[in-house]
């Protein structure tokens, strides 16, 4: 039997804060929250109240005792019955109706939600592609915390410059004959890697190959395969993209064209600095593709762009497994994308025999090179310019060791904390620790896809005398996870 009932319009992010402040009560040793845990939970109601270890008491055992309070088993069923008894109220289908609104370009009711849902939609939007309300299509945020006008969302989340540039847009579209139909039908095809549309489309409307989309970033249909850059609902690379780009490409597509996202990009540029095409598995065979049919690896991004170097390009993106591939196809490669795709014969052709470095390289390349040697696990590139360059300096707002902890490489972790490396910095932008960038980085992973890397690194990181910051022992995914949640409790004592 229950011992609490939900109301008629239940709040889940209040029985979030009600689970840490049990938890806060349980680790304070007050009666009523130890009773509470005896009484509810599985693993504690054979042990007498005043016996429970609480520095075993986890944040996830907390909610659990809220759960079974209100006679549900588990903490996701829980939040499942408050889901549903929401309904249309609940933030789950708030959310959906404002990305229909968005789609649609229903200002009046995106305007709506916004006066009547404020509260949820500050909140984050969990997996909708709307993302946060006040930036725009490529995620840059306005100055001030207020929501702009419903019009003014619809235009930059479609990547439109202005309302009426959106206006001129959708009047097209209502004539489903139009080329702008017809184009927006094909990108539909694209995204969905429906071959059978496209084909029909290509041979109905073969000017479709080499039009343009009305957005900001001006797209031609090949540069919809990269997945980037483009609106975010469309970012999504299908099984048979290789098939769909190829198609494309025999259609006439300009290999090289390049679209106005990231002050320049083709289609090359885009694939290789994309997480979708590496999701699905077919970045390696697109890259493939494209330079097959003459794609440049020199143009493929803007020359303000990391200077223009596609490798230093995947580098910045978190896409190392690109930069090894471009560069293998013959990218070029400066001394900074030389030491983060591990190319170790490389990196050695920008030092003289004195060690000095040579015409071709700068100190702050070679800073960076180091940073990306440490972030994709270079370990013998790290070696060879251990001597050269400073573990303690913030290069570019974090250290080494944040962008080795990040990349979960413990082997690298324990050579830079030998040479010193300070293991509580806080990097310039976060203010976040090496310990706080590795935890970022395995929460932040897909489930099932975790490494025993961070793991590793967080051990060795605490050994070190990182220090643990007390929000982190009550994450969600930290909590649930008996080992993580093993190696945070072995801080040491400062």
């Amino acid at each position: 039997m229950p011992s609490r009932q939900l109301p008629a319009r239940p709040n889940l992010d209040q029985y979030k804060k009600q689970a840490k402040e049990l938890l806060k009560g349980i680790r304070g040793g007050e009666g009523g929250a130890l009773d509470r845990l005896h009484r509810a939970h599985p693993r504690w109601n054979t042990v007498a109240s005043d016996r429970i270890d609480s520095t075993t008491v986890t944040l996830a055992d907390a909610q659990l005792v809220i759960a079974r309070e209100h006679g549900i088993d588990s903490w996701t069923k829980f939040a499942e019955r408050i889901d549903a008894m929401l309904g249309q109220h609940s933030p789950k289908a708030v959310w959906r109706r404002v990305e229909q609104a968005v789609l649609t370009g229903d200002a009046e009711t995106l305007a709506e939600l916004i006066r009547e849902q404020d509260a949820v939609l500050r909140q984050t939007p969990g997996q909708s592609w709307v993302g946060d309300l006040r930036q725009d299509g490529l995620g840059n945020r306005g100055e001030t915390a207020a929501f702009p006008n419903a019009r003014s969302i619809i235009a930059a989340k479609l990547h439109f410059d202005s309302w009426d540039s959106y206006t001129t847009f959708a009047q097209a579209m209502r004539d489903r004959q139009s080329l702008v139909a017809q184009f927006e039908a094909a990108v539909d095809a694209i995204v969905a890697g429906d071959a059978d549309t496209l084909a029909q489309l290509l041979r109905q409307h073969p000017e479709l190959i080499h039009t343009r989309s009305m957005r900001t970033h001006h797209s031609t249909l090949l540069l919809y395969v990269g997945a980037n850059g483009i609106e975010y609902y469309r970012q999504k690379t299908p099984k048979n993209a290789r098939r769909i780009a190829e198609m494309l490409l025999d259609a006439g597509a300009d290999v090289d064209a390049v679209g106005d996202m990231y002050r320049g990009t083709t289609t090359l540029g885009l694939v290789a600095t994309s997480v979708h095409p590496v999701q699905a598995g077919v970045q390696e065979e697109l890259i493939d593709l494209l330079v097959a049919h003459g794609a440049s690896l020199d143009r493929a991004v803007a020359p303000d762009y990391t200077r223009g170097r596609v490798v230093n390009a995947c580098l910045a993106n978190g896409r190392g497994e690109g930069a090894v591939v471009v560069a293998r196809r013959g990218a070029f490669l400066d001394l900074e994308g030389a030491a983060g795709v591990g190319r170790l014969d490389v990196v050695k052709t920008f030092f003289t025999d004195d060690g000095s470095l040579t015409a071709g390289a700068t100190p702050d390349t070679m800073k960076s090179g180091f940073k990306w040697a440490c972030a994709y696990g270079h370990l013998d590139v790290v070696r060879f310019l251990l001597d050269r360059v400073d573990v303690t300096e913030r290069h570019r707002g974090e250290t080494p060791l944040h962008q080795a902890a990040y990349g979960g490489h413990p082997a690298i972790v324990t050579v830079l904390l030998q040479r010193g490396a300070p293991v509580n910095v806080e990097d310039d932008t976060w203010a976040g620790t090496p310990l706080g960038w590795a935890l970022h980085a395995w929460s932040n992973a897909a489930v099932g896809t975790t490494s025993d890397g961070h793991y590793e690194v967080v051990d060795r990181l605490i050994a070190a005398g990182a220090a643990v910051r007390p929000e982190w022992l009550d994450d969600e995914r930290i909590s649930a996870d008996a080992r993580m949640r093993a190696a945070l409790a072995r801080e040491r004592p400062r």
